[in-house]
């Protein structure tokens, strides 16, 4: 049986699911009020450390997770959102850089139906695409929540050393 637990983040509510192996889902609660089916509202250790993680990310104390998921979807989402993990904290990517670093030169649109997919945002983060114009484009959480999450991540973000000879 599937838990979940409620999280009041700096970008809203949300609930994070696990089903036993790994976190399935965080989903905004603007987009889906409904509890998932036969799941109950328990908090585990796995959701107790997600929350955790979370928090610390938010503080600016945390560029990476470190969470058991257990993940859903066709071969080329997951393409997309592994390659959604390898862009830095802190930077962003257009949608057809995605779909080059995927395997998928011509795929842009198919890159954005992955992100739409996208069921663990912020671990998994597609906030960090945008538009090719620099644009914010959509987001399961609204755009605000998009702009606070790259905001945050560009406000905390490390500049590289600069080595002198």
């Amino acid at each position: 049986m599937k838990k979940f637990i409620l999280y009041n983040s700096p970008v809203g509510c949300i609930r994070i699911v696990e089903d036993g192996t790994g976190v399935t889902n965080i989903d905004y609660l603007t987009n889906k009020l409904a509890n998932p089916e036969e799941a109950e509202e328990k908090e585990t250790l796995l959701l107790k450390n997600t929350v955790k993680q979370l928090a610390e990310y938010f503080e600016g104390k945390r560029i990476s997770f470190d969470v058991k998921l257990n993940l859903h979807g066709t071969s080329f989402q997951k393409r997309v959102w592994n390659a959604l993990c390898a862009i830095p904290y802190g930077e962003t990517r257009s949608y057809k850089q995605i779909a080059e670093y995927a395997g998928c030169p011509k795929g842009a649109r198919a890159v954005g139906m992955a992100n739409n997919r996208n069921p663990v945002s912020i671990i998994v983060p597609c906030h960090r695409v945008i538009g090719a114009d620099g644009s914010l484009t959509g987001y399961a959480g609204g755009l605000n929540a998009k702009q606070t999450l790259i905001h945050i991540e560009q406000q905390y973000r490390k500049p590289c050393p600069v080595h002198h000879k």
